[in-house]
């Protein structure tokens, strides 16, 4: 499949979609938005892949979005049925939204920032599972400064990860944040230098892709991203039945075996 304003790569398990704009630092298109959907589903697809990362070319991440499509937005699009339909009733719904389809991929996403992270492109590093950034990436809600409000799903997404107080701070104030504040914050989960980001995401996801269970990662990112509708009792019991599920699993027996026979795992997934 080609495309436009992106770059799809698949090595060793690992999916890389490259936002692909770097003149523009990335900035956010409709183009892009239907080739970011298609890509995520093309690796939640494909049996080859174990995980995503998530990146982008040049200095910046996505500096939002591009202002030559957002001064003709049209505002009954954004109230139309396209913005929010769920695409697969299978899934949870909350997590069919327009942007926040990441938390329902069966796989592990992973948002490597190598530099500027700033209004949507925000919205899309928060709906990636991990969140790596380079030591001079640089943060921003932004929507405050446009006019705008805490967009598709932000102002759940956000408190969820920073906590209430730092999410309005960041919400309202919509302030330039550096990457070692993100840091402390818990908005990213590492900070690395520039030159070094690649080869310590790339290190983070092989480790993932060749030592992990598939079936592990797809059920546990479920249970976390169904956590915060449940009680504890609800979360409890269905923890007991995937429990239940798990060690009937060749993954369980795999994983067993691997370690009483001090070798690499072999995982398929099932």
């Amino acid at each position: 499949m080609g495309y436009q304003h992106i770059l799809y790569a698949v090595d060793h398990h690992i999916a890389t979609i490259t936002l692909n704009r770097p003149a523009r630092l990335n900035a956010w298109t409709a183009t892009m938005e239907r080739e970011v959907r298609q890509a995520m589903e093309q690796a939640a697809d494909d049996d080859g892949v174990r995980a995503i990362v998530l990146t982008g070319a040049g200095r910046g991440f996505c500096a939002g979005a591009d202002m030559d499509e957002l001064k003709d937005l049209d505002p009954n699009d954004i109230k139309s049925d396209a913005w929010s339909r769920p695409f697969d009733m299978n899934r949870r719904a909350d997590y069919q939204t327009r942007y926040g389809f990441y938390p329902a991929l069966p796989k592990p996403v992973i948002g490597m920032l190598n530099g500027a992270t700033a209004g949507i492109g925000l919205v899309h590093a928060l709906y990636c599972d991990i969140r790596f950034a380079a030591d001079t990436a640089v943060f921003t809600t932004s929507f405050s400064r446009r006019g705008l409000i805490a967009e598709h799903g932000l102002s759940w997404m956000l408190p969820l990860i920073v906590g209430h107080a730092n999410a309005l701070d960041l919400l309202l104030s919509a302030r330039k944040v550096q990457a070692c504040e993100a840091l402390s914050m818990g908005l990213v989960n590492q900070v690395f230098p520039a030159d070094k980001l690649l080869e310590q995401t790339s290190a983070y996801v092989r480790d993932l892709v060749d030592n992990v269970s598939p079936r592990s990662m797809r059920v546990i990112k479920r249970q976390q991203y169904d956590a915060p509708f449940q009680t504890l009792a609800e979360n409890t019991l269905a923890a007991n039945a995937e429990m239940s599920q798990s060690v009937l699993s060749a993954d369980f027996r795999e994983g067993v075996a691997h370690f009483l026979e001090k070798r690499p795992a072999r995982f398929t997934g099932h």
